[in-house]
């Protein structure tokens, strides 16, 4: 279901589904341009595409002119506090800038509505991150205002997003993918330029954003106004005018991540083996139909042959020997299914295992920072740029063990040193290798200090950021073991990362993981179940829940519940698991001789 898709019968082919489209809208939605302080209402009908509506009425000091030179103050007064409003913001620091900058400019009177519900965001924002608050938020929460986009933590976006839906906050400054991903609709949306980053906005972007006005059951109309300047117009005329893009299968431009991937698993699952069944398989796919699209100059069974080539290049594949050439087939080789069970992708299951392959002439043990590295995501170290100051100040303060990891790696504190001086360095070192290891270190201090604020501060990174780090680390740890579960060689690797694996998914203190595991409980409710004496799964098992009320702050009898049987459950489980192993060893091998065959024996 969508309203942004242009090529419809693409997707109905390949879903084999009817199609109903209705052009109905439930609150409707006028769409506004403004240039300079003038208001233009979109429409089709008129020559340009536009009408004008009405100026702008807006009494600005001078100093306001310089701060506001877009009227975002007047614009989204017309509407707050009693409305909602989107402000859309091309960058992240613009978001933020842009909150600060209304709120300079709002009077004393937005301070006064619901004041009490916005106190107690701000106490709640507090509760989840330590005693920690963002200084901006704690200046515009208390206007109704808040910024939202990927540097804040999943929740203090789930907070905000609360405090939005109920009317506490009333004025969002935010980047696009809020408007693709969060319900959260407005009387007004204003999109601060026709940009995302430095990028122009596409025909369905924008659709997406103006999408968000218009309140079903709370407002009888919907306001969008795009704020462009002159240079801008022309571009801006073709975007309100054109059709549009179409949607287009990926699997071939996400070649390793697509289609390789695919057939990985097809041949793995033994779901199609054979040339012609992969064939077969693919028609059915939405490449399939669009294959005369995106790929004009060969056929698909060309496509699927090249393909399965490559694959069996990369030591991924086999092929069966046969005798006939049409009935061709394939197997999956040992690196192979690793990289298939691990959902390893392709463009790094090489990496990883030379990688893998070198810890084992020199795994450093006496701290976590070697398997850190050997855990952090591949794509994220591609898109770092370190700060060199910091990554020197880090590099320098490491223990003879650590300084021993880098060692192995090629990277010296001497060419950060020079790194971080600007001077010339001769040698070459791999940039992935030095991207990599900076984020190892973000991540060994975040497991010693278990506090993203503090880790935000040290290597100035965005919370929100360091958050999605550790997220995409536990699951890459869990990746990489289930790949070395598939190759005997890296046996040694295994106990490792389970633990590891533990301690990247809780981030806390070892002796709170177990109680980490329990459904409901979290960091805060763990640390005051263990200060209260239930400090493993077998105490919170046997805990009684009225008593647990008693003995831990603000947990209601339906969360003691809860936690009670949760525990109860992970016990039983882990209990059937042993006495699984339990009868497998004293279950008589399926090889032990019968007292028969002895008999004849000795006859």
């Amino acid at each position: 279901m969508s309203a942004t898709l242009n090529n419809v019968e693409d997707l109905q082919e390949f879903l084999q589904a009817e199609c109903y489209t209705s052009q109905f809208r439930p609150v409707e939605l006028k769409e506004y341009l403004k240039i300079n302080d003038a208001i233009y209402e979109v429409d089709n009908k008129a020559e340009n595409g536009m009408t004008f509506s009405r100026l702008l009425n807006c009494q600005y000091s001078d100093t306001l002119k310089k701060m506001d030179p877009d009227h975002l103050v007047a614009l989204v007064t017309e509407v707050i506090p009693n409305y909602s409003c989107l402000v859309f913001c091309p960058t992240k620091k613009n978001c933020e800038n842009v909150a600060e900058m209304i709120c300079k400019f709002l009077s004393k009177e937005y301070l006064k509505h619901r004041e009490k519900e916005k106190h107690e965001l701000i106490k709640n924002l507090k509760s989840i991150s330590g005693g920690n608050v963002c200084p901006i938020l704690k200046r515009t929460v208390p206007f109704g205002v808040a910024y939202h986009h990927s540097g804040l933590t999943s929740d203090e976006r789930r907070l905000l997003e609360e405090a939005y839906s109920t009317g506490a906050l009333c004025l969002f400054t935010c980047t696009s993918t809020l408007a693709a991903g969060v319900n959260l609709p407005a009387r007004r949306v204003i999109l601060r330029a026709p940009y995302v980053a430095k990028e122009f906005l596409k025909r369905s972007q924008y659709k997406q954003m103006i999408g968000r006005a218009g309140r079903a059951g709370i407002d009888s109309v919907g306001e969008s106004v795009l704020i462009l300047q002159e240079k801008d117009k022309q571009q801006v005329s073709e975007l309100i005018s054109r059709p549009l893009e179409n949607c287009y299968s990926h699997l071939v431009q996400e070649f390793t991540k697509g289609i390789q991937t695919l057939f990985l698993s097809l041949i793995g699952l033994k779901i199609a083996t054979n040339l012609d069944d992969i064939c077969h398989f693919m028609g059915g796919t939405l490449f399939g139909v669009q294959q005369k699209i995106l790929l004009k100059e060969k056929s698909l069974r060309e496509i699927t042959v090249e393909w399965l080539r490559d694959l069996t290049e990369k030591g991924l594949l086999q092929k069966d020997v046969v005798d006939k050439p049409k009935d061709e087939s394939f197997h999956i080789t040992k690196l192979g299914r690793a990289s298939f069970k691990g959902t390893i992708d392709l463009a790094y299951c090489d990496i990883l295992y030379r990688d893998l392959k070198k810890g084992l002439e020199g795994l450093v043990l006496e701290s976590l920072l070697h398997l850190i590295y050997l855990t952090t995501p591949y794509d994220m170290a591609s898109q770092c740029v370190p700060d060199w100051m910091i990554y020197f100040r880090q590099f320098s303060q490491l223990s003879p063990a650590e300084q021993n990891v880098a060692a192995l790696l090629g990277v010296s504190e001497n060419f950060i040193g020079k790194k971080a001086s600007g001077q010339a360095i001769k040698k070459k070192v791999d940039k992935d290798i030095v991207n990599r290891l900076y984020l190892s270190f973000v991540l060994y201090t975040l497991l010693k200090e278990t506090n993203i604020w503090s880790v935000s501060e040290k290597f100035n990174m965005p919370r929100g950021y360091i958050q999605s780090l550790l997220a995409g680390a536990a699951s890459f740890s869990s990746c990489v073991l289930h790949f070395c579960e598939e190759l005997e060689e890296f046996w040694v690797y295994r106990a490792l990362l389970v633990e590891l694996t533990k301690k990247l998914t809780y981030c806390v203190k070892a002796e709170l993981i177990p109680l980490m595991e329990v459904t409901g409980v979290l960091e805060g409710r763990a640390k005051q179940l263990y200060n209260a004496g239930y400090k493993s799964l077998i105490h919170l098992a046997n805990a009684n829940p009225e008593v647990l009320i008693r003995t831990v702050d603000h947990l209601s009898r339906r969360q003691a519940k809860q936690i009670v049987s949760s525990a109860k459950m992970l016990l039983h489980e882990k209990a059937e698991a042993l006495q699984e192993e339990v009868e497998e060893l004293l279950r008589p091998p399926s090889d032990f001789p019968s007292v028969e065959a002895s008999s004849t024996e000795k006859a």
